[in-house]
């Protein structure tokens, strides 16, 4: 009896682990998947010669399915007609239909990238390349290198890299218009390689696209080039360093804007454009231009007003002349209107600067009055930029205050002899405290001058000095944040980056980096120093 008892309890604990096992829950449902797809067997075999085929089938041990494939997909040399890639939905056979006729006795790869995953967990079967030869053997030569940028620090996302085959037939002229022989795309680290490549000679470009059409097109693209020809098999790795083109000049068509307003575009260095009216004259005849803040335009403003059907003008610049029939319309007169272009937030160093939408001709700095936040008047004064239309109001400022300026009526006349009514503005200036400085101390620079530029985490300029003789460089009244410094080398000295040309073989400026990002903190002043190789 007591032998019995004693099973009691171990009968109980046994029932209640049976009673444990049946509540419910969700089950893990295991380690995740993250393995990619694996090939099993292709049709016709990787690597095959004399291929004749116009289907390729690839065949995976799970199903797939395919990501932006259009996108990834590098098919080298080009083919004409995209080829037409299946599945659409998830299959376990991908399908390359070649809608093209194949050049003799030529290497072709397809390479696709990332965008082949299994259709469960979205694994890639990352840069799987298909590789065929319409003769008798693979080409089998390389050819890497890196690519930078003539501005930043890299290139933005990844570049584009051509190689033209350079034959009888061949003109630099061809990479605005034709495919090249070979094409690949950069890694992560800005690196190219091409592979399966035949001996020859070649053009080597990169190219940093808008239409993903392997052609130049100036207007959109940026481009590097090998100084040299190619010369394959080779052991050399090379550099290619991106700068987008200025465009060459070209006048645009004329507008009339409003009453007596005609508007000019051009493309290119228009700074020498002069606007010449070559059709007859109304007795008193006057005009007067400026040039557009943001784009590429010249005003023209004239008086008196002329009921014409159209004019003729001429249009100089530079070498350049082109004559340029304006017609004409019935348009309202234009009214004198005034913007800041900066007013709210300035620095000590920042000026207000006011714009007109007429041509402005005279201005009375009695008839203007700069108060503090006490209301103590401050000295000012007025200067006209006639080449933008633009008034700056001069007056000394400090820190953290605020000043009420006032132009009276009569202070601004344009060319129409109007006056401004009464025109207000707040400016407000931070402590000085808010703001970080930056000395730089420059090293081993071969050749003046220089330019030092002060540029923002986006490469957007905040400030920059010309150096004609080594000494040390403040940039003062830096918001706090994350900056670059670049050097560039000015060797026309004309105060500016110069880029360069890819039909006249003109490299850009060389621009140096400070070797590190720098951080300009509120109320901190830094000491760099930067040593130029």
């Amino acid at each position: 009896m007591k032998h019995r008892l004693l099973y009691i309890p171990i009968l109980l604990l046994f029932s209640l682990s049976f009673v444990d096992c049946a509540k419910k829950g969700s089950p893990s449902g295991g380690k995740r998947d993250s393995i990619p797809p694996i090939i099993v067997k292709s049709n016709p075999e990787n690597y095959a010669i004399n291929f004749t085929d116009d289907e390729i089938r690839i065949y995976f041990n799970e199903y797939i399915k395919l990501k932006d494939v259009q996108k990834e997909l590098i098919v080298s040399p080009p083919l004409k007609n995209v080829p037409i890639i299946t599945p659409l939905s998830a299959s376990k056979i991908l399908k390359i239909k070649i809608t093209d006729t194949l050049k003799e006795n030529t290497t072709y790869s397809f390479n696709f990238g990332k965008s082949i995953q299994d259709n469960n967990e979205g694994n890639p079967f990352e840069y799987f390349k298909y590789v065929f030869s319409t003769g008798t053997y693979i080409d089998s030569l390389k050819l890497s290198g890196t690519v930078t940028d003539a501005q930043l620090l890299k290139p933005e996302n990844s570049t584009t890299v051509l190689l033209h085959e350079i034959n009888e037939t061949f003109n630099d002229s061809l990479v605005f218009s034709e495919k090249p022989t070979y094409v690949t795309i950069t890694d992560s680290i800005n690196g190219f390689e091409f592979t399966n490549l035949r001996a020859g000679k070649y053009l080597l470009i990169a190219l940093k696209e808008k239409n993903n059409d392997y052609t130049f097109q100036p207007a959109n693209d940026k481009i590097a080039y090998a100084e040299s020809v190619i010369s394959l098999p080779t052991d050399s790795t090379y550099e290619l360093n991106l700068f987008k083109e200025a465009p060459e000049y070209k006048i645009a068509r004329a507008n009339h804007l409003t009453k007596n307003h005609i508007t000019f575009g051009f493309e290119g260095d228009g700074k020498a454009l002069k606007i010449q009216l070559l059709s007859s004259k109304p007795e008193g005849y006057r005009y007067r231009t400026y040039a557009d803040l943001k784009s590429d335009t010249l005003h023209y403003w004239f008086k008196p007003e002329m009921e014409v059907d159209s004019l003729l003008f001429i249009a100089k610049n530079y070498k350049s002349i082109d004559t340029l029939n304006v017609r004409m319309r019935d348009l309202y007169k234009d009214t004198l209107r005034f913007s800041a272009t900066n007013a709210g937030l300035l620095t000590e160093k920042d000026t207000l600067k006011i714009r007109a939408n007429t041509p402005l001709v005279a201005f009375d700095s009695e008839k203007i009055q700069v108060l503090n936040k006490d209301s103590v008047k401050v000295d000012a004064r007025i200067a006209l930029d006639s080449t933008y239309n633009i008034v700056k109001v001069v007056f000394d400022k400090a820190e953290e205050q605020t000043y009420r300026v006032q132009l009276f009526p009569g202070a601004l006349t344009d060319f129409y002899e109007t006056s401004n009514d009464t025109l207000n503005y707040t400016l407000t200036t931070k402590p000085i405290s808010d703001y970080g400085s930056l000395a730089l101390t420059l090293n081993n620079v071969k050749k003046f001058p220089i330019i030092v530029q002060l540029v923002d985490s986006k490469f957007k300029l905040l400030s920059e000095k010309y150096i004609s003789e080594n000494g040390p460089i403040l940039f003062d009244y830096i918001p706090p944040g994350n900056y670059y410094v670049r050097i560039i080398l000015d060797e026309n000295k004309n105060k500016k980056w110069d880029t360069g040309n890819f039909l006249q073989r003109l490299t850009p400026e060389k621009v140096i980096y400070y070797p590190s990002k720098i951080e300009v903190r509120a109320n901190w002043s830094l000491n760099e120093i930067f040593t130029l190789d």
